[in-house]
Formats: C-alpha cells, structure tokens, sequence
C-alpha cells in the first residue's frame, strides 16, 4: 500500500503551526486588491491589514485555486510515491473543487498506479478545518486513505457552519442581499443569522436586531443542531472582531460546559466576501 499525503485548499482557517506539523499541502486560493494579486502562504496580507483596507473602503476579489498549481503540486507528490487526499473549499462556493477534481483525474490518466481522492467538503473556514483535522487523526490511527475518504463523505453535511456579520452594505456589493434590505437593515440594526447548506451554500436562517442578539443566538442554536452531551470541541473563526470571538467562546463554555474552543482569523480569500465583523460558529452536528 503506498503512503499518502493530506492537502486542502487555503480556506481551512487552521493554525500554521497545525498544517506545518502535520505536513499538509496547501492549495491556495486568491484575492486581488488595487489590481495586486495575493497568493496565501507565498505572497500574503497580514490578516490586520486586509481587514483595515476594507474598512476603508477596498473591494478585493477572489479566484479559485489555479489548475496549473493544482497539477504541480499533485505531480510533486506522485513523484514522491505518494497517493493523495485533498480537502476541497465547498463547490457551493468556488470551482476549486471542480479545478482539483479535473486535474486528479488528468494526473491519474497519466501516472497509472497513482490515486488521488478529491474531497467536497461542502465546507469552509473553520468548517473546513474540522474535517481536515478530522482526517489527520484517523490517518495517525492507521485508517487508510479509502477509510478516510468514506467517512469524510459520509460526515461532511454534519458539520455546522452558522455565522452573522455586522456588514449588511458588503453583502449587497458581493450580491448576497438587496439594496432595499441592506439599507433598511443597516438602519434597524438587523443581524443576519446564516449558515452552510446541504449543498454547501451560503443561507440566510433567520434574523435579529442588534449585535449581541446575534451573537447569543449563535451559541443557543448549538442544542438545536446537535446532542449537547457529545459537543466535546467548538471551533471560532472571526473578521478581525477577536472581542465578539472571544465572548461567543466565554458563552458557550459557560452553557455547555465546553473547555475545547478553537478561535481563528478569517482568511483574507473568505473575509473578501464576509468583510470585518463576521463571527463563523463551527461543530460536529445532527444535520445543518
């Protein structure tokens, strides 16, 4: 059996240190600001300062992992002798998916005897990052990569993903809500509460008015989505608002005695498109 390797794509919003450690390859997914392309893990933003140019007004761009990446880094490990796993960024969200998918299959064609797994997550951030950590573990528990691969498929929709964000006006920019709702809701102080669908979209779930409303809701929905007696790890990604991060992390080790509580920045290529504010509450659950 040959050995394999685990690559994901950027998105994952996992320590360095974490990715590092456990020899993931990364994919990286970019974003353009003043017509200046950033490439995460090689050219990047520092996260402060990606967010501070939106706040004053930029209107980056993403676009999905490059095939002609994708192929390199696929091809330096099948000339390693290793098989591959890659974590993909939801298809809901991005053709990369559909980009690594395309071009394992090209390299499988090529290189007889080599096998590369090509995972939708169906999954982002945080989100993303459960079942990469997920596949970590039962790879050092000796699963091999057809069992991981199985299980990944067959756990990806239990993975929850609510988030709120503070910016109804970036919404409108990016498409995501009306003028008229943007509008209105900025002046009611309406905050939306979404989430990740069954097909890896982003969905609006319900709505509240004010910030703090919004945050607790976050926290209550966790005993609506899954057995609270089995939450044993709760994962926080945030838009440069490490304050409300913190205080939702506080609020759910004080309900459901939670001490495993994983906060991370937003990657630039994902708070293109959520702006400073957003707070992403992620956990295994029942169903999304």
């Amino acid at each position: 059996m040959r050995e394999f390797i685990i690559s994901t794509d950027s998105t994952n919003d996992l320590p360095e240190t974490y990715l590092k450690e456990n020899n993931i390859a990364v994919h990286p997914l970019y974003y353009i600001i003043d017509d200046k392309e950033y490439i995460p893990g090689v050219e990047d933003m520092p996260v402060k300062e990606f967010y501070r140019a939106l706040k004053e007004g930029k209107m980056p761009t993403t676009s999905a992992s490059n095939p002609i990446n994708i192929i390199a880094k696929f091809q330096q490990e099948i000339n390693e002798g290793h098989d591959i796993l890659h974590l993909s960024f939801s298809s809901g969200l991005s053709s990369s998916y559909n980009n690594a998918r395309m071009c394992a299959e090209k390299l499988m064609e090529e290189e007889p005897g080599s096998k590369i797994i090509v995972i939708d997550t169906l999954s982002g951030t945080v989100g993303q990052g459960i079942l990469l950590m997920k596949a970590v573990e039962m790879k050092k528990a000796g699963k091999t990569i057809d069992e991981i691969a199985k299980w990944l498929n067959m756990h990806k929709q239990h993975v929850i993903h609510e988030f709120t964000v503070s910016d109804l006006n970036h919404l409108f920019r990016g498409g995501r809500l009306s003028r008229a709702s943007a509008l209105v809701g900025t002046m009611l102080n309406i905050q939306p509460i979404l989430h990740m669908d069954d097909e890896g979209k982003l969905a609006a779930i319900g709505k509240v008015r004010g910030r703090k409303k919004a945050l607790h809701t976050l926290v209550d929905n966790i005993e609506i989505k899954t057995d609270v007696s089995n939450l044993k790890q709760v994962f926080i990604s945030h838009g440069d608002c490490i304050e409300d991060a913190q205080y939702v992390a506080e609020k759910v080790k004080q309900k459901y005695g939670v001490e495993d509580i994983i906060i991370q920045d937003i990657c630039p290529t994902i708070g293109a498109h959520t702006a400073q504010g957003a707070v992403v509450v992620a956990y295994m659950g029942n169903s999304r």
